[in-house]
């Protein structure tokens, strides 16, 4: 099996392994599911890619998308990196000034939007932005054209050879930039290479491969790097990714999918565990006695049997009795949630765990592209209260004053045209200071005690 060194050969990894498999990519259209096969998902992006080629995108040509977690996310994402050029994913809710700031920095050439609505909140600022050539839409609306055109005109050349190009297309190279906004000033363009994402997703993969899956559910945004490195696992381990409609609507979406696998932040889970308790206060009698027994139960949790034998007796009742409910309002399938962004009161892992559903927390930075240490499915892989052990390949170590201080294969090519901000955070000895303050926990499981500024 070919080696992936590049994020596109992801698609030789589909045909070569996943060739059957039917539904890779999914998403609600005019109410219903709308599913990509695997070869659907190559087809389409070869089209692309051909198609953009066709239009005179060449190497290095940064192409600005912003579009929101959708099959044809991929498709943009995939055609543009295999020919060579760079996709500059962006937040659709930043606001003009930082559109225009990041429209100018990049030198994008061309935009592609989701649809009006968000074409909207930029498009006074377009007759300023010189290097721009078109803009065109998932969604048909006047004032773009619309992403088939590219497509169509993929398909009709099919004397390109984009094998060559792709060959063209070393692992060093530049393959995304990922505008980050900090407290203060314009925002940062981090520069991730092809390796920098391989190396952080096939890491992961492997922790995934002890506890595989088939079927998720996305809806954090694919424009973050924490969202779409773990859209890059599910593809690599072949698991079906069905694209969520809203946050709004993400509880319907869970019944429907009934996925095995999401990724979170804190307060999405926050907000679940309130709804539970707030359920369980509307209980009456024996059901609501059954409930918090059951929940206090589950705050004690501890792993290999800790507690006891009498402990474990009465989980399996509290299991049959309570949590197998909690279960279904996820769908009744889901097996792991991996959290990440800020802390996870423990309370709250010890309940999902206790649950029968693995609450798996990380770290990382948008210029480590994105994992520094995670939860395992290993035994002692898990310490609540802490993200984990280091990923392995990456090199963690703490500062006199407790900053975490990290370098590896994950580790950010450097800031787009800043070079004096890279040398701020990548010191002498190449070690990146994240601004965050951490200490060990018996030696080896990290945990976030504060941010440095």
């Amino acid at each position: 099996m070919a080696r992936i060194l590049r994020l596109f050969d992801l698609l030789s990894h589909y045909n070569e392994k996943y060739s059957d498999l039917h539904v890779a990519l999914a998403a609600k259209v005019s109410g219903t599911w709308k599913t990509f096969s695997s070869k659907q998902y190559i087809d389409t992006t070869n089209a692309l890619s051909r198609g953009l080629v066709s239009m005179g995108v060449k190497k290095g040509d940064k192409i600005a998308t912003i579009i929101n977690n959708s099959p044809e996310w991929n498709f943009f994402d995939m055609a543009i990196m295999q020919i060579g050029a760079v996709p500059v994913p962006v937040y659709p809710t930043i606001s003009e000034a930082n559109f225009e700031y990041i429209f100018k920095e990049a030198g994008v050439s061309f935009i592609i939007v989701s649809n009006a609505e968000i074409y909207n909140r930029f498009q006074k600022i377009l007759p300023s932005i010189s290097s721009l050539r078109n803009v065109y839409s998932i969604d048909k609306f006047d004032q773009a054209s619309h992403w088939t055109e590219i497509l169509n005109l993929g398909m009709q050349q099919t004397g390109i050879n984009l094998d060559a190009i792709k060959s063209s297309v070393a692992e060093t190279d530049l393959a995304t930039i990922i505008y980050t906004s900090g407290t203060t000033g314009n925002p940062k363009g981090v520069m991730l290479s092809h390796r920098n994402f391989v190396s952080n997703f096939l890491a992961c993969s492997d922790i995934l491969s002890k506890n595989p899956v088939s079927k998720s559910l996305s809806f954090l945004p694919l424009c973050h790097v924490y969202e779409r490195m773990l859209n890059y696992v599910y593809q690599y381990n072949g698991v079906s990714i069905y694209y969520a409609e809203s946050i709004d609507k993400l509880r319907d979406n869970l019944k429907e999918v009934q996925p095995e696998f999401f990724c979170a932040v804190p307060r999405v889970i926050e907000k679940t565990y309130a709804k539970l308790v707030r359920t369980g206060r509307g209980l009456k009698g024996i059901k609501k006695q059954l409930f918090f027994w059951a929940l206090n139960l589950a705050h004690r949790f501890e792993f290999d049997d800790l507690n006891g034998s009498f402990y474990e007796l009465q989980r399996r009742w509290a299991d049959r009795l309570v949590y197998s409910k909690w279960r279904q309002a996820f769908g009744g399938q889901l097996q792991v949630i991996v959290t990440g962004g800020a802390s996870l009161n423990p309370l709250l892992a010890r309940t999902f765990w206790c649950a029968k559903i693995k609450i798996m927390e990380g770290y990382g930075l948008t210029e480590t592209s994105p994992v520094v240490a995670v939860s395992n499915f290993e035994k002692g892989g898990v310490h609540f209260g802490t993200v984990g052990k280091k990923l392995p390949g990456t090199e963690v170590m703490l500062a006199p004053d407790g900053e975490i201080l990290c370098k590896g294969p994950g580790l950010m090519m450097g800031y787009y045209n800043q070079p004096e901000l890279t040398s701020q955070v990548i010191d002498q000895e190449g070690w990146f200071h994240t601004g965050d303050i951490g200490e060990w926990v018996n030696g080896v499981y990290l945990k976030i005690t504060d941010r440095k500024k």
